[in-house]
């Protein structure tokens, strides 16, 4: 496949590359990045194709979206597509990191927040850490245990700007389906952000929440394509999966499609990229990346041929459920 076709963004005229860059890596998760790797990292996917460009407020406490608006306000605003993310807030109370995945942040604390001001006051910080004139898609980030606020007035909110022209497609983007499920049901929105539940290893979003998204018209984007790590590891005791050491048992099964992989000389890496892509659902996929050789290797794992035998034995092998889409 070519990942730097594009595909629209629900029934919008917004288009985006199968293949986007997600923003974690460049916010210090796991480990630091600075302004010069960080710019470097986002040219080169830039001068590679990649139009993409996905952020939030909670990458670093802001430092994600800094870097990402260093680099995107030097090129055309029309050349590219820009998502961020409401629901966190960003107070000036200390050095506090909210969850320990970030290192070297700034010197702000993330509050969650999903009523209508907060949601505006997000927009507009993130418009200024960004340094540009507007944001193309807002998601509404991890309202997990704020279901109610974030469908009755975070939802709203991003609709009225939607209304406005002041965004041009709305979503929500979690690490679950069942609630983005809820989310399809109950409002109007274009993309849902899903983060590391329609893998080779975790599959659960297949049978009811990728169907449903079809038959509303909502296109999904996949985030954490590697599972946060282990998809893009050697395998060894120590990788992660879900941002956590990633258990024996996932270790194994991942060494099991990794080996399927190598008997038809195709990458781990390729395989957990492109079988995303399959789904009718899904519009895009965006890895991470903290330095230019990372992105050079997501695009060549991308476009990496893959013969349907080695999704078929996948299946055979019980590493893949028979109905997920592979052609």
């Amino acid at each position: 496949m070519d990942p730097l076709d594009k595909t629209n963004i629900g029934t919008t005229a917004l288009t985006i590359t199968k293949l986007g860059l997600g923003g974690a890596p460049m916010g210090g998760l796991f480990s630091d990045v600075d302004e010069r790797q960080a710019y470097e990292t986002l040219s080169v996917a830039y001068e590679n194709g990649v139009r993409y460009f996905d952020t939030a407020p909670l990458y670093g406490s802001g430092k994600s979206e800094r870097f990402f608006g260093e680099f995107l306000s030097s090129v055309p605003r029309e050349e590219f597509v820009l998502s961020t993310k409401v629901g966190r807030l960003l107070d000036y109370k200390g050095p506090v990191d909210e969850d320990g995945l970030y290192v070297n942040v700034p010197n702000l604390e993330v509050r969650y927040d999903y009523s209508k001001d907060g949601v505006l006051r997000s927009i507009d910080e993130s418009l200024d850490r960004l340094g540009l004139d507007r944001i193309d898609i807002a998601f509404i980030h991890d309202p997990d245990e704020h279901f109610d606020i974030a469908i009755n007035e975070a939802f709203p909110a991003l609709e009225d700007l939607r209304s406005q022209g002041v965004l041009k497609a709305i979503g929500a983007g979690m690490n679950q389906w069942e609630m983005l499920a809820d989310f399809a049901r109950e409002g109007d929105f274009d993309c849902f952000l899903l983060a590391g539940r329609y893998t080779v290893l975790d599959y659960s979003a297949l049978e009811i929440f990728l169907p449903l998204c079809l038959e509303k018209h909502i296109s999904v984007i996949l985030g954490g394509p590697y599972n946060s790590g282990i998809l893009a590891s050697d395998l060894k005791p120590g990788t992660t999966y879900f941002y956590q050491t990633a258990p024996q048992e996932v270790i194994t099964r991942a060494s099991e499609i990794k080996e399927i992989c190598s008997k038809y000389k195709v990458g781990l890496k390729a395989a957990a990229l492109q079988f995303g892509l399959l789904h009718p659902a899904v519009a895009s996929t965006i890895p991470g990346a903290r330095k230019p050789a990372e992105v050079l290797e997501n695009i060549e794992s991308a476009s990496a041929e893959i013969p349907t035998d080695l999704w078929n034995e996948l299946k055979e092998e019980g590493l893949l459920p028979g109905s997920a889409p592979t052609k």
